[in-house]
Formats: C-alpha cells, structure tokens, sequence
C-alpha cells in the first residue's frame, strides 16, 4: 500500500507472459537444478522420516463435504494467483470486461440503469430527495478510506468530517446540502491518491459540467479503475517476499487441498507411472545375472523417469486425460510452449525440404533464408487450431516459396526454378502432415532430443546447449524455448519435488527383493544409484 503522498504506477498492459522473466528467474532457479534435487540421494527414496510439507499426506478414503470442496477450490484460486505473481513479472489484474452480447452484461446494464433513473428522479424532485445520493456518497466515502494507510489519522479524519454521513442526512432533511461541494471534494482527494496514468480522467472529472448522474457515474467509473490500481500495486509490493518463499508457499498449499482431497494426486501418479514404464522399455539390458544367466533391463533413475515425464508435457494431448495435478499452475504456459514447438517444428521441416531440394538457389543467401522462415511462421501462425487447414496453409506456403526463390534467382540474373521441380517441392511440404512423414519424424526426435539435453544440463538455463544437426534454422527459438522450459521444470521440482519422491518411492521398491514383473515395470534388486545402502 502507498503511503498518502504516494501514488502507485498502474500498468495497463494485459496480463501475459514476458520473454525477459526467464532471464529474471534463472538466478532463482540456479539451486534447483543442485544435488539436493529430486533425484539428489538414495536416502530421499529410503528414508521413512518426513515433515508435514516434506511429504504427501496418506490419508484413507473418505466422503467429501461441499466445505472440503470449496476450502480446496479456494486454496488451488490462491495457489494459482501466487504462482502467476511468482513467475510472470508483467502479471496484474485489470477491470473485467464482459462479452457484449452475453446475458451477464445485459442484466447488469438494466440494473445499473434503473438504479441511475431512480437517483435521476430524486433529484429532479421539487424538492430534491437524496436518498440514493446519500447511499452513494457512503459508498464512496468508504472507498476512499480503503484507499488509506492505517497511520493516515489526519486525512481519515479529515474525509470522515467532510463526509458525515449524519450530518448530511440532516442538512438533506432541510434542503440545505451542498452536493456540488461534495462532489468537488471528492474529486479533489481522489487526486490526491490516484496514479499518475489516472490523472487524465481526474482532470475530465473536474471539468465535468453535466448533471450529478453523469458527475456520480464518471467518479464510480475512476474509482473502480483507482481500485484495480492499488490490488496491482499491492500484488508488485508483494512479489518480492513472495519469490522469497514461494517453494515454501505452494507446497504447503498444494498439502493442504492434499489432505482435504487425497486423490489430488491421481493423474499425477498415472503420469509418473506411465512415465516410469516407458523409461524402462528404453533401458539397456544389463549384464547377464550369474544366478539366472538371464539379462534383464535395471529400472531407470529418478532422473531420467521424471526427465522423460516433463517431455512428454510438451506434445501432451489433453483429448487423452487431463494434465497432472502439480502442473495445474503452469497450463497456460505448458500450451504456448507446445504451440510454439509445433509451429518452430513446422517450420523447421518445411526448412529442410527447400534446402534439400534447391540448395543450390539459396545457399550462401541468409537474408533469403530468413525471409523464408519468417514468412513460413507468419502463413502457419494458429495452425493448432481445431478449423486450421493445415494442408491449404503448406500449399500457399510452397507458392510464397517459390515465389521468392524465383525473384531471388531473377535478381542474380538465373533462371527461375523449373515448373516440375516447384510441383515437387509443394508436394514434399504438403506432405509433412502425414504422421509417419520422414522429414517430419527427424524434426520431431531431434527436438526430443534437445529436450533430453537441456533437462540433463546442470546450467542450461544460463548457457542451453547447441541444437542438434537439421535444427539450425530454428535454434533461436528452440533455445529461448529451452531456457522457459526448464526454468519451470526446475521451479515445479523445488516445490513438488517430495510428492514426486513419494510417488517413485511406491513404484520403484515395491517388493524389492522378489524380481517379478508389475503393471509393466521391472521390480527387483535395484541396479541403480537409487540402490539403498
């Protein structure tokens, strides 16, 4: 909160997710990538002694009760608000904006209509009736101290003696209250706190020289927007103490919807599951047993289960199940980033094929080439969309190819690209969308790739690694990509790490000592670092 002689900056942006927080965040993020992660030690795995927010709850079935639901949905609203303040620097709350047609809307401006009539109506009374006007002034009275600090004492005294409320009331009674006074100081203090971004609007405001009702409106209209100023104001004053203890913050947060809702953890469990099992199908068999004389795969590392978990967030298909739980927070911005890699994998892939097929017109010419992938993104923006016709946008982009190539060639005084090799170049991007497409299939695994690397470097955050060969094209974005990724990797497992720990726990050493095969997983003596002493 400003003090009285202060005013907060308003920003008046829409909330969105800056590019420069990663770089902001990555001095945050330098201890979660340290040995005291996760995967950090076996005795993490093996160890049976836990605080309340160390660990997950296990709590026994049991009903739930609409006050468990609603204490739970407002612990996951306030985890949610404090992990996008935490995270998105340019985050802040504007004034809601309803659809201009919808049902919600309307009635609220027949509402808010009629009440303005009414007031209209009293004060055009002979004599005037301030009933409604009172209620008003009360109203905002109250605004205004809210606006206040709590050692203010002058000024709150000041606004509660030129705003009584039953003095006023008694000089309504004989006609003798001086609304316009009012109204002038009302203006005048809401100057005095109001941002700088509002001092416009005080300024109408005081030039107003229509009616009260317009007068009461228009002040009702600033005062809602100096509200939204001072919740932004307040969420920038709180950030700071809030990074400082947001590990803290959101697990304790998440404990408690935990033991309120045990199953909060079911999708999560399922994805570390399936997680585990396809590790474990991409293990190397392990030297041949000199008891059995039978190889068998050892079980894969805490590391590299939830490495490969975390990948898998970004092609995730929520046609196939919801996210898990403890990445809930981050939905958002897990969807632009599988946006924005499907968009840098298409056009890497369309990329490739031009310069597979007419190297020689643009090799050696970068400004070209850039030019080329700028306006391959620009032609496939939005291609995840269920109405975008992915096959007609590859079309149109072969012809702008083609196109530029051609004007390329005619300024270097060469022959434009033959009409038999341009059907074959449109024919080769049009059939990037088939699913077992090789060029599309190279893209894609080399991107995984990548993936598997910046998740396995301990500073890729600072410094992410080279892309692989065939992705050059597109390594400033794969890398600043990288950057954002692993950043939230390594802040979700600072904070949900010990659930994780929980969950591998069951289902790397359930019956340790018996080698048999369980829902697809390997269990025996663990070959692993995660081996307990």
């Amino acid at each position: 909160m400003p003090l009285n002689d202060e005013r907060p900056t308003s920003t008046s942006t829409v909330a969105s997710e800056d590019k420069n927080s990663d770089t902001e965040s990555s001095e945050r993020c330098d201890s979660l990538t340290s040995s005291s992660d996760v995967d950090c030690s076996r005795q993490s795995f093996t160890s049976d002694s836990s605080s309340k927010h160390n660990s997950p709850s296990c709590s026994p079935p049991k009903t739930l009760t609409l006050d468990d639901v609603m204490t739970s949905a407002r612990d996951l609203s306030n985890l949610s608000l404090a992990h996008e303040i935490i995270v998105n620097r340019n985050f802040h709350l504007e004034p809601p904006d309803l659809p201009q047609n919808s049902l919600e809307k309307r009635v609220k401006d027949m509402v808010h209509k009629a009440f303005w009539d009414c007031l209209e109506t009293e004060l055009n009374d002979d004599p005037p009736e301030y009933d409604y006007a009172i209620k008003l002034l009360e109203e905002i009275r109250d605004t205004l101290l809210s606006f206040l600090n709590p050692g203010a004492n002058r000024l709150r005294t000041q606004i509660m003696e030129v705003l009584d409320m039953d003095l006023i009331r008694q000089q309504a009674d004989n006609n003798a209250v001086d609304i316009q006074g009012l109204m002038s100081y009302i203006i005048n203090t809401m100057g005095k706190f109001c941002a700088p971004v509002r001092d416009d609007e005080i300024k109408k405001l005081k030039e107003n020289s229509g009616d009260l009702v317009t007068l009461f409106k228009e002040i009702f209209q600033v005062l809602d927007l100096m509200k939204m100023d001072m919740v932004n104001f307040t969420i920038q004053s709180l950030r700071p103490e809030l990074q400082r203890q947001s590990v803290e913050y959101e697990r304790a947060k998440f404990q408690s919807i935990l033991e309120r809702t045990p199953s909060a953890l079911d999708h999560t469990t399922e994805w570390i599951k399936s997680s585990l099992e396809q590790a474990t199908r991409v293990m190397p068999p392990a030297d041949k047993s000199s008891h059995s004389g039978q190889s068998a795969k050892p079980l894969p590392g805490p590391t590299l289960v939830l490495n490969t978990a975390y990948i898998r967030l970004l092609t995730w298909d929520e046609c196939k199940g919801p996210l898990p739980e403890t990445v809930m927070t981050d939905e958002v911005r897990l969807q632009e980033m599988q946006r924005s890699l499907q968009l840098y994998q298409a056009v890497a892939s369309v990329l490739l094929i031009v310069c597979s097929s007419i190297g020689g017109a643009v090799s050696g010419l970068p400004d070209l080439v850039e030019r080329l992938k700028k306006m391959t993104a620009v032609l496939l923006e939005g291609m995840h969309s269920t109405d975008f016709n992915l096959t007609e946008a590859l079309g149109n982009v072969s012809a702008q190819i083609c196109c530029e190539v051609n004007k390329s060639l005619a300024e270097r005084n060469f022959p434009a690209l033959p009409g038999e090799l341009q059907e074959t170049l449109k024919g080769q991007i049009c059939d990037i969308t088939q699913e077992n497409n090789p060029i599309r299939t190279l893209v894609e695994g080399r991107v995984q790739q990548y993936f598997r690397v910046v998740l396995a470097s301990t500073n890729s955050h600072r410094k992410p690694p080279p892309v692989p060969p065939g992705l050059g094209l597109i390594q400033p974005e794969l890398m600043g990509l990288g950057v954002s990724f692993v950043n939230l990797v390594n802040f979700n497992k600072k904070v949900y790490g010990p659930f994780y720990v929980s969950i591998l726990k069951n289902l790397l050493f359930i019956d340790m000592q018996a080698p048999t095969l369980q829902n697809g997983i390997i269990q025996g003596q663990p070959s692993s670092p995660l081996e307990s002493k």
